[in-house]
């Protein structure tokens, strides 16, 4: 074999995860009914094009067979975007909690005419938020005056909506941007996957004999912040906070050994258990910190399905899901969602995806062609997606062409 017939490992860069997408495809309102979304199931095929079957989510327990294994995260969103004003000047703050680090800390995102200092105090709705530093673009405050703090955040804050859906949240949000099954407060985005399943649903799975266990892994504002770099190893991931009980590390023990597939609810219960894995897939129990980045070659532990939502242009989720089910096939397939007109994004449809053999998941991959997403999913100038995690703001509109 001469040097040129080596197989060779696909190198990508963030262009090679843009696409365009009519804004009319992204979805702002959820469905009246959780499992009315539509369902594709993606099978890839080696050297083929990939299996794409359209189906509805209530399809999804003619998919599972009895014996494999659903795993979900169980965390919950917290009103996380709260509205005061400067102690003195008056001046309007805007905060969204990124992260709950303590019974009366946080770190918030904040969007102000002239960002605060050190020591600026924050008056908020019978309380008052104290800035005590920075982290990057985030900062630390102290909260008093909330007593209990997540239930004063359930009382006083809004419900963090994506940035793309343009609307302030509503009462209904507290309910649907939930999952059925939401537990662990500390998210500050849903697991949006999960957000497709009711109690019937569950029910139904149960039935058929269809195993279920549960992560924890509290979704960051970071999830919607777009890749920055070309060089994806420039990339800096967002950390956060996940846990695996021993039950759950035994459930996936016991289906592995009898033959059943462990399928991951969401990219979060995947990064949960791909975190938490060791080399042999044997999971660690306990509570962690995570910023796992998974492109095109990353070897997969765990999961052997994932059930997602379509993600955004150029973001880390869209990278994970082409290292999962291989990056030709995940162009076909979104190019075959925006055609047959799937809703988009956190209220959107769903789809199941099988997992790519390894050279699919990134090594004897063709170079992507490049255009408009009927040839692949290439963006025609390559900028990066623009989307602010504070939403609504008119700057963030994503780029027309």
């Amino acid at each position: 074999m001469t040097l040129s017939d080596q197989p060779r490992r696909r190198s990508y860069t963030r262009s090679d995860f843009e696409f365009d997408l009519p804004p009319t495809l992204i979805a702002q309102y959820p469905l009246p009914e959780r499992t009315a979304s539509r369902l594709l199931h993606v099978v890839p095929k080696e050297n083929n094009a990939p299996m794409l079957t359209d189906m509805t989510f209530k399809d999804l327990p003619r998919l599972i067979a009895p014996g494999d294994l659903l795993v979900f995260n169980d965390t919950k969103v917290i009103k996380a975007r709260l509205f005061g004003k400067k102690a003195g000047s008056g001046g309007r703050v805007e905060l969204l909690i990124e992260r709950l680090t303590g019974d009366d800390s946080a770190l918030v995102q904040m969007r102000a005419s002239h960002m605060p200092n050190v020591g600026t105090v924050i008056a908020l709705d019978g309380a008052r938020a104290t800035v005590l530093g920075r982290q990057d673009r985030f900062f630390e405050v102290r909260f008093e005056g909330t007593g209990d703090l997540v239930s004063w955040l359930n009382e006083h804050g809004q419900m963090p909506l994506p940035p793309y859906i343009r609307r302030t949240a509503e009462d209904m949000d507290d309910a649907r941007y939930q999952t059925v099954y939401a537990r662990a407060p500390g998210a500050v985005a849903a697991p949006t996957a999960g957000l497709h399943f009711d109690e019937a649903l569950l029910a139904t799975l149960d039935a058929q004999g269809v195993r279920q266990a549960t992560v924890t892994l509290h979704v960051g504002a970071g999830t919607f912040q777009p890749v920055q770099h070309e060089d994806l190893s420039r990339h800096v991931m967002h950390r956060e906070m996940y846990e695996i009980s021993a039950e759950t590390a035994a459930t996936i023990a016991a289906a592995r050994v009898h033959g059943g597939r462990i399928v991951a609810v969401g990219t979060t219960s995947l990064r949960a258990l791909e975190s938490a894995a060791d080399d042999t897939g044997a999971l660690h129990v306990g509570r962690g910190e995570t910023a796992l980045f998974i492109t095109p070659g990353y070897r997969f532990k765990v999961v052997d399905c994932l059930l997602t939502n379509f993600h955004l242009p150029g973001s880390t989720l869209l990278m994970l899901v082409a290292a999962f089910a291989g990056y030709e096939t995940m162009r076909a397939a979104y190019a075959h969602a925006v055609a047959a007109q799937y809703r988009f994004f956190s209220y959107g449809d769903a789809m199941l995806l099988e997992k790519a053999s390894l050279p699919l998941q990134g090594g004897k991959i063709p170079s992507p062609s490049r255009g408009g997403l009927g040839r692949g999913w290439g963006n025609r100038n390559g900028a990066p997606a623009s989307f602010s995690p504070l939403p609504p703001l008119p700057q963030g509109e994503r780029r027309k062409s």
